[in-house]
C-alpha cells in the first residue's frame, strides 16, 4: 500500500481516536482517578483492601481500553485481508519472469486495488464509531 493511503487511513482513524478520547476516555479516568484517590485516602483500609479499591476503579477504564483494542485490531485485520487480496490478485496474474512494464502496470493496479480497500475502510468507520459509543455509553460506569 502506498504511503499517501497509509497516511490517509492513519489519518481517518486517529480522528475517530480522538473523538471517543474527547467524549468517553477523558471521563473515565477522570472517574478512576477520583475513585482512586478516595481509595489511597481511606486511613482504616487495609493495603490490600486499598489495592483491591485501586482495581475496582480502574476496571471501566481498562474494559474500555481492552474493547478499543480489539475493535480496531479487527478493523486492522479486516483492512490487511483486503489488501492482501489485492496481492493475490495482482500474482494471479503474473506470468514467469514478466517485464518491466508488465509490473510497473502491476505495481499501478496493485495500489489502485489497495486505495480502494482504504476508502472501503475509511467509509466503515461511522458505523465503527457508533458501535463503540454505545459500547462505552453502556458500560463506563462502575
Amino acid at each position: 500500500m502506498g504511503e499517501a493511503a497509509n497516511q490517509k487511513i492513519n489519518n481517518a482513524v486517529m480522528k475517530i481516536m480522538v473523538d471517543i478520547d474527547k467524549q468517553f476516555l477523558r471521563k473515565m479516568q477522570a472517574d478512576m482517578h477520583r475513585c482512586s484517590v478516595k481509595c489511597c485516602e481511606n486511613k482504616d483500609a487495609t493495603m490490600e483492601g486499598v489495592q483491591e479499591c485501586l482495581e475496582v476503579c480502574s476496571a471501566p477504564f481498562m474494559r474500555a481500553q481492552k474493547y478499543l483494542q480489539m475493535e480496531f485490531e479487527q478493523y486492522q485485520t479486516r483492512l490487511q485481508r483486503c489488501v492482501l487480496d489485492c496481492n493475490d490478485e495482482i500474482k494471479d496474474k503474473m506470468g514467469v519472469n514478466p517485464k518491466q512494464s508488465d509490473m510497473d502496470a502491476y505495481t499501478r493496479q496493485f495500489e489502485s486495488c489497495a486505495e480502494k480497500c482504504v476508502d472501503k475502510h475509511i467509509a466503515l468507520l461511522p458505523t465503527l464509531f457508533q458501535k463503540i459509543k454505545k459500547y462505552l455509553s453502556d458500560n463506563s460506569s462502575y
